[in-house]
Order: structure tokens, then sequence, then C-alpha cells
């Protein structure tokens, strides 16, 4: 059973928001450090973040014993992985070759990557016609938001590379969104902190070998690493499982229409960029999309307020 409440869909909103500003925020801490690093930091302040949220409400990790302990810990094991450490490093490098629009533009095919998945492995979520209809919508008002210099070839090397790893950041975060949904009843923070906790141990030594103590970082780097570990990693990580537990991964997915919208909104308020020429049509599109897709969901949650009213 799913739950399309308010509640949710201010979360969804929050989670836009701040994964909106995560590109914008990964190209600033580019500047002083490796991708390797800017994942390595993300992973341990996020992972820090969470364990001492869990700590001072004395849910601490999940249990190591127990019916349901092995699956809680896989499932963690795969959101540390699937939902962190591969997509964070992919979009991180592939940032360094490819057109700053194309990740956005990537990250629109996570929905759609989503609806066979849940279709085939997460019970009431099979896809329909009209669903389908509206994820394929809302894509493409991202597309017509990111415009044609998303795809614009910049000749630099790993360019080919990099634009796949883009697109298998996406299907990481769709599997992701899956594991989480599928995983056993347990504590929302634990789990998360249990996920960030086994990605942070398996990312950061390989940084540290292959890049070192960074030294030197510029503080406008800095904080853009800082940022990335407590928003876009830590609180995010809480947001999600709270949404996709409670709401389910298609609704989830929905954070991937808004989060280009927010990195232009950003851009334009803090980095003075101009409005992109689609951003009307672009918006009419997504907003269209996420209608349609959740018709069904937006009527029962409209026919409770008029029962309760």
């Amino acid at each position: 059973m799913t739950d399309i409440s308010p509640i949710n869909w201010l979360r969804l909103l929050a989670l836009g928001t701040i994964f909106g500003a995560a590109f914008m925020s990964t190209a600033v801490a580019l500047e002083g450090v490796g991708p390797l690093t800017v994942v390595a930091f993300r992973l341990g302040v996020g992972a820090g973040l969470l364990l001492t949220i869990a700590h001072f409400r004395g849910v601490g990790l999940p249990s190591l014993h127990g019916p349901k302990a092995g699956r809680i810990w896989a499932s963690a094991t795969g959101i540390g992985v699937f939902s962190n450490a591969l997509p964070f490093f992919m979009l991180s490098w592939s940032q360094q070759f490819v057109a700053s629009g194309f990740a956005g533009v990537c990250m629109a095919v996570v929905p759609l990557l989503i609806l066979p998945l849940a279709h085939l492995l997460v019970p009431g979520e099979q896809m329909n016609l009209r669903r389908f209809i509206g994820f394929v919508i809302g894509t493409c008002g991202v597309f017509v938001l990111i415009g044609p210099a998303a795809f614009t070839v910049t000749g630099a090397e790993f360019e080919s590379i990099a634009r796949i790893g883009c697109v298998a950041a996406a299907l990481c975060y769709a599997i992701g969104a899956i594991i989480i949904r599928l995983c056993p009843d347990v504590d929302m923070i634990s789990l998360s902190a249990a996920g960030l906790t086994i990605a942070a141990v398996l990312f950061v030594p390989c940084a540290l070998a292959v890049e070192g103590i960074p030294t030197d970082v510029p503080m406008r780097s800095l904080l853009a690493l800082v940022y990335l570990g407590a928003l876009p990693t830590g609180a995010a990580q809480i947001l999600m499982v709270l949404i996709i537990r409670s709401a389910g991964p298609v609704f989830i997915s929905l954070v991937n229409y808004q989060v280009p919208i927010w990195s232009v909104v950003l851009g334009i308020a803090f980095l003075g960029e101009e409005l992109p020429s689609g951003m009307l049509w672009a918006m009419v599109l997504i907003l269209s999309g996420v209608a349609l897709s959740q018709a069904g969901a937006l009527q029962r949650l409209f026919a409770r307020r008029a029962n309760r009213g």
C-alpha cells in the first residue's frame, strides 16, 4: 500500500531542491579536488552525519542477528553501492568530460528505468499505459529544458565513455530504489546509516590510494564538499528512504523531473546564468507528466481530504 500524502509531496519537493544544487556543487568541488575525493568526502560526511543521528536516537545500526538480519544488511550493501558509491563516482568522473547538461538529461531516464523494474519486482507497482505516457511526457519536458546544447560534442578525451557513465549512473539509481522498497521493515535512519557507512568503507580507501589526501583545497571547493556530504548525501538519503518505503519507487522517481528545474533556478539565482528559452514549455510538459502519472494517487488524496472536511 503506497501513501501519496501531502507530507510525501513536500519531502519530494525538498529532495528535488537538494539534488538540484548537487550538480552545481559538484562542479565547484571539482575545481579543487579529484572526482574520487569528491565521492569519498560525500560518503564520509554523509555516513558520519547519519551515524551520529542514529546514535542519539538510540537506534544505532541494524542488528546483525535475527531472522531478517541477513536480508537487511544485504539491502544496506545494495543501497550503499547502487544508490551512493557507484552513481556518485560515475557522475563526478563523467562531469569532467561531457557537456554540462548531459548528466541532467540522464537523470530524467531514471523513472523510465524504474518502471519495468518495479513492474517485475514490486507488488502493487504494475505499469499501465497512463503511467507510462505520463513519464514519457515528463521526460520530454526535461529534454526541452536542457535543450540540444546538452548533446554538443566537446571533443574531450573519454567523452563517449563518460556519456555511458551518466546513463549507467541512472540505472544504478533505479536499482537502488527497488532495493530500498524491497528491504524488510527496519528503522529508516538505521538503514540509511548502514548503507552510507558500507559505501564509505568500500570507497574511501580507494580514493586515498589513488588520489591521496588533498592539500590546499580552495574554500569555495571545501564548502561545496561539505554541502554535498551533509545535504545531497546525508539528509537526502533519509528523505529517499522515507519516501520510497511509504510511497513507492515509482513516486520517488518523480524527483528526477524536478532536478533540472532547480538546477536552472539556482544557477540563475546564484551564478547569474540566463533563463533557457524553453523553460516555460518545459515546466508545462514536466508538470503535465507528473499529474498524469500520479492522477490516481491525486484523486485518492483529494477524496480523503474531502471526506475529512
